[in-house]
């Protein structure tokens, strides 16, 4: 079974929902971040599913040639082009039964848009070259990372084949907006990257934090890397600071907040103020590992009073939308 980890209050209603989703049949949408682990979620949702049994086929729309990708997708029949030599299933016709994840659903060209949006109405498939549709039983999944709305304004995406894969949005929240999962997926990380050693190594609390404290603009899949990478070329037992990237090392000290000065045309001092105050306030959910409670009695807070600043520091990221944003 896929394993999503994390105990963040946003990542345990996505488990939540996931699961109610997965009982049905309805498309779902998932947006995020490249990294964020929008394949992982499409899997959950498929082996929680009734299909489990059946084939899940993942196409990545941005990787494919767009000459080939109708092909690909819905098959081909013997010379129906240059090189067609034989019959071919496409992907639909693969999954059938089962469930298709159409990951960078954004980078689909306008005619497969509205062949999709066939499926998706009808349940049939036209191979290229064949003269008649076939049925296909399919449960569509798809993702992207980009704001699938802007590109409909932009007249890059379908309005209606956007409201047709619309049906479940889910949308997959960074890294950086939950760090609290940051140690229990490093954790797992390292697990599995020491079985390829000779003796594990662990990582010591000054290298946990500086790996706390960067955004991470890759995600998960970034944080992974630099596991797998620090635990290969490791020489020592234990993790230290001076062993991960440089751009991790350094991002610490970048990140700090320069000391205001007030200069001739004098300065904000409500922001100066703020800024001081969400700094503060991410150090101490850092050392309490996330731990709201812990935090509030750091900083002297009630933790009614550091949950209401939470959520105008990061405002609807506390908030779950009816779209079911996690």
């Amino acid at each position: 079974m896929t394993e999503i980890i994390g105990t963040h209050p946003l990542m345990q209603k996505l488990g939540h929902v996931t699961s109610k989703v997965a009982k049905t049949a309805a498309t779902v949408m998932i947006s995020g971040e490249s990294g964020t682990g929008k394949e992982l979620v499409a899997r959950r949702v498929h082996e929680l599913s009734p299909r489990v049994d059946k084939p899940f086929i993942a196409v990545n729309c941005g990787t494919i040639p767009g000459d080939l990708l109708e092909s690909e997708m819905f098959g081909h029949t013997k010379g129906s082009f240059t090189g067609a030599h034989d019959h071919r299933p496409g992907m639909f016709q693969l999954a059938h039964t089962g469930t298709i994840f159409l990951d960078e659903i954004a980078e689909m060209s306008g005619l497969l848009q509205v062949k999709l949006l066939r499926v998706l109405q009808d349940r049939e498939i036209r191979p290229v070259g064949a003269d008649k549709p076939f049925h296909v039983d399919v449960r569509v999944i798809a993702a992207t990372n980009k704001d699938l709305q802007a590109e409909v304004k932009a007249g890059r995406f379908r309005d209606d084949l956007y409201y047709r894969l619309q049906v479940i949005p889910i949308t997959l929240p960074p890294l950086r907006e939950r760090r609290s999962d940051i140690p229990l997926l490093i954790e797992h990380f390292m697990r599995k990257h020491n079985e390829a050693r000779p003796y594990p190594i662990s990582i010591s609390e000054e290298a946990m934090v500086l790996l706390w404290e960067y955004d991470w603009p890759g995600n998960i899949r970034e944080l992974e890397n630099v596991i797998e990478r620090t635990v290969i070329l490791s020489d020592a037992p234990v993790i230290r600071p001076d062993a991960l990237p440089a751009n991790i090392r350094s991002f610490l000290s970048e990140k700090k907040i320069p000391a205001p000065a007030l200069g001739e045309e004098g300065m904000d001092l409500n922001a100066a103020v703020e800024e001081f105050e969400n700094r503060m306030i991410d150090e101490a959910l850092r050392r309490t590992n996330g731990n709201k409670q812990a935090a509030a009695r750091l900083l002297g807070l009630k933790r009614t009073t550091l949950v209401a600043k939470l959520r105008r520091k990061r405002g609807a990221d506390y908030q779950v939308p009816q779209s079911y944003s996690f």
